[in-house]
C-alpha cells in the first residue's frame, strides 16, 4: 500500500493511500473503505460518510479537509 496523503487530527494521522487499482482511507493501519478517485475518500471522511475509528470517534469530527489542498502530500514529505 502506498500512502499518498495525509491529514493530521488530534487522534493520530489519517491517511490517503492508493493499493490494487483502488484509493483507501487508512487509519491505525486499518482501510476504512476504498473509492475510485483520491477526491471521493477526502470528501467521504470529510462529511458524508460515518466512519468510526479509535474508540468510537466520527470522522466527520474531525475536521478533515474535504478538499485535498488541506492535506499534506506524503510524496513530497518523503522528498
Amino acid at each position: 500500500m502506498c500512502k499518498l496523503y495525509v491529514y493530521q487530527t488530534r487522534i493520530g494521522p489519517v491517511f490517503i493511500a492508493y493499493a490494487n487499482g483502488r484509493y483507501r482511507a487508512v487509519f491505525e493501519n486499518e482501510s476504512l473503505e476504498s473509492y475510485d478517485t483520491v477526491e471521493q475518500v477526502a470528501l467521504h471522511l470529510a462529511s458524508r460518510h460515518r466512519f468510526i475509528v479509535a474508540g468510537g470517534v466520527d470522522t466527520r469530527t474531525l475536521g478533515i479537509p474535504a478538499n485535498l489542498r488541506g492535506w499534506e502530500s506524503c510524496l513530497q514529505a518523503a522528498i
